[in-house]
């Protein structure tokens, strides 16, 4: 199953909990567009076949793929706490799920007054680094219109209706009482106790 790449290596983390798989078939299409943007691939890298879920407990299961899978992981899920978030500006490119995270690390590295960051890119309000994010109006759920990465978990719940896109500012921050983060393991979590620092 280990080979050596000259292609950068991709990444799908995908909850399991008490057996059961979250999200699969979300996981397998974003795995499926990703393979065949960076490989021109045709054929499918069937993940359901090659994921053996450990019975209990809660794990993040660990893929690294390119044109073929490379290795698979199941890791005990440990919860980040996050409180703190600051804005920073940031050019950073990250439309597919690369395993190279490094960009996104030293973004962190960076800011380590914090807990995470939110990354503002041409203006607008992306994803923190491990997660998309969402902000409430009163009314509805909105998440930005352009995010850094798509996440699985974003477009099940934009596609459940839950969720809204829509270009958000900074500056727009006023107009929304909550905020969420969404990502596969988190699903989608309000943070209860936060602060935005600019």
């Amino acid at each position: 199953m280990s080979e050596e790449y000259n292609s950068p290596l991709l990444l799908e983390t995908i909850k399991i909990a008490e057996g059961e798989i979250a999200n699969l078939p979300y996981h397998q299409n974003r795995c499926d567009q990703s393979r065949q943007t960076l490989f021109q691939s045709t054929d499918i890298l069937d993940l359901a076949s090659v994921i053996q879920p450990p019975p209990t407990r809660l794990y993040r299961c660990r893929i690294l793929y390119g044109e073929k899978l490379h290795s698979i992981e199941y890791i005990p899920y440990v919860k980040k706490e996050i409180n703190s978030l600051k804005i920073v500006t940031s050019n950073i490119d990250y439309p597919l799920k690369y395993a190279n995270r490094d960009a996104l690390n030293a973004l962190l590295e960076s800011n380590k007054e914090v807990d995470e960051v939110i990354i503002e890119k041409e203006g607008y309000l992306t994803d923190i680094t491990i997660a998309n994010i969402a902000f409430y109006d009163g009314e509805q759920w909105f998440t930005p219109e352009t995010p850094l990465l798509k996440g699985t978990m974003r477009a099940k719940l934009i596609n459940d209706g839950f969720l809204q896109k829509k270009e958000i500012r900074k500056e727009d921050l006023n107009n929304y009482t909550q905020v969420a983060l969404i990502n596969a393991m988190l699903g989608f979590k309000i943070l209860n106790h936060f602060n935005i620092h600019y």
